[in-house]
């Protein structure tokens, strides 16, 4: 039997505030004969970024501090938010034993289980709300109590975040041209210290991203191609495209700034730029989840497309989209969504002419915010907008801007000219 322990700490590093939950944990641990068992996010940490430390480096930092064991999280932080995140890495601890989960927060047990009770009484764990302290804590409990309370919750009172803080101390050792400051030396485990020294002088910190295969893709890839990657929308396909050429990571951040990303969608997004994560990719690991039963409901892919086109089929009543979502999300409504749609094409007569059945187009949305496709015949590359009825572009609209449902279009002959055959999801 195992007891879980920090895992809503990436560890990066390993400093005296996860000492403190380690060495609280053993305490458990010991009572009941069990094993302190650190799982570490591996790849990309919890906020979607590169870790300062490689996993090696911080598996070595929690063994020599007390852990037991460590293991791993992987292919999850740059595919997922951790919404879907918690739940997939909750069933893993749960599958692999684990009866106890331990953390840090500045709340109580009984403050936690409190604000988690309206997201478990709805079912929907998307939306945490930014000014909840320690909302990461909030929405483990919540996705434990999902899942059938699997997991016994223990808080440990955790220390003053302005001095026990990874970001801080990463940032304060890169201020200092990669040496450890006297300052940041109190608040690291003396063997933290020496393999973080280590790791420096082998030049293995800081982790950093791929920007050469960001830029190229920024740079390069067409409307039709980036809207094939997770988490961009629109607006911020038609941002990249506008701001071109990028150099500097700097440049890259301020077009997420102005589509209103902010700092997790916005390394989200660049690491799935980084990894070429497609929506169908993301949209599949979902699915195989939910088979799993991990997912929650209301966050399973077809409710995120009926709600689309129930928020769609309200608004063209003259119904806001606010409270047609509200109304959705509340009343536990179900509708039957098309998965396709036949749009018509504004084709000039030769394009007409080489026009063919059977050709894939890309889908995207125009500099004029206009839904549109491209495709290739005979060589020739074909850009034009889909005509729609009002109901279907907002539909069709959602659905792109979801983030992680796919959309494709296939050319089909009509009676008069051609059509193009919509596919969701």
């Amino acid at each position: 039997m195992f007891i879980l322990i920090g895992i809503s700490a990436d560890f990066d590093p390993v400093h005296k505030g996860h000492e403190k939950l380690i060495k609280e944990a053993c305490k458990i641990a010991d009572k009941g004969g069990k094993k302190v068992v650190v799982y570490l996010n591996k790849g990309f940490s919890a906020n979607h970024a590169p870790f300062f430390v490689n996993f090696e480096a911080r598996r070595e930092m929690a063994l020599a501090v007390g852990a037991d064991e460590v293991r791993s999280f992987e292919g999850l932080h740059h595919r997922l938010i951790l919404s879907y995140s918690v739940p997939i890495r909750l069933k893993q601890m749960i599958d692999d034993g684990v009866t106890d989960y331990i953390t840090s927060a500045s709340i109580s047990l009984g403050e936690i289980k409190s604000k988690a009770q309206k997201f478990i009484d709805e079912g929907n764990f998307v939306g945490m709300p930014k000014h909840y302290t320690n909302r990461n804590e909030i929405r483990w409990y919540a996705l434990n109590e999902f899942l059938g309370s699997k997991l016994n919750f223990h808080v440990v009172k955790e220390l003053n975040k302005s001095e026990y803080s990874g970001r801080l101390i990463r940032q304060s050792i890169i201020d200092n041209g990669m040496t450890i400051p006297s300052n940041i030396y109190k608040v690291l485990p003396k063997t933290t210290a020496e393999i973080l020294e280590r790791e420096i002088a082998l030049g293995n910190v800081p982790g950093d991203r791929n920007w050469d295969e960001i830029y190229k893709r920024m740079n390069t890839y067409s409307r039709g191609n980036l809207e094939k990657i997770a988490y961009l929308n629109g607006k911020t396909i038609n941002e990249i495209i506008k701001r071109r050429v990028y150099r500097d990571p700097e440049s890259i951040w301020a077009v997420f700034r102005r589509s209103e990303y902010g700092p997790v969608m916005t390394r989200l997004a660049i690491s799935s730029i980084e990894m070429n994560v497609s929506k169908k990719e993301v949209m599949d690991l979902m699915k195989s989840y939910e088979e799993k039963g991990v997912i929650p409901e209301n966050q399973k892919v077809k409710k995120v497309i009926d709600r689309a086109w129930y928020v769609a089929s309200m608004t063209d009543k003259g119904i806001s989209a606010r409270e047609a979502n509200e109304e959705f999300r509340s009343k536990n409504i179900t509708v039957d969504s098309p998965l396709t749609l036949e749009a018509g094409l504004n084709l000039t007569k030769f394009e007409t002419k080489i026009t063919k059945e059977g050709i894939d187009t890309d889908l995207y949305v125009d500099k004029k915010g206009k839904i549109s496709v491209q495709f290739k015949s005979e060589g020739k590359k074909i850009k034009t907008n889909l005509r729609l009825p009002a109901r279907e572009v907002t539909y069709l609209r959602y659905i792109m801007d979801s983030h992680f449902i796919p959309v494709a279009g296939t050319i089909k002959r009509a009676k008069k000219g051609f059509k193009v055959n919509v596919t969701i999801g």
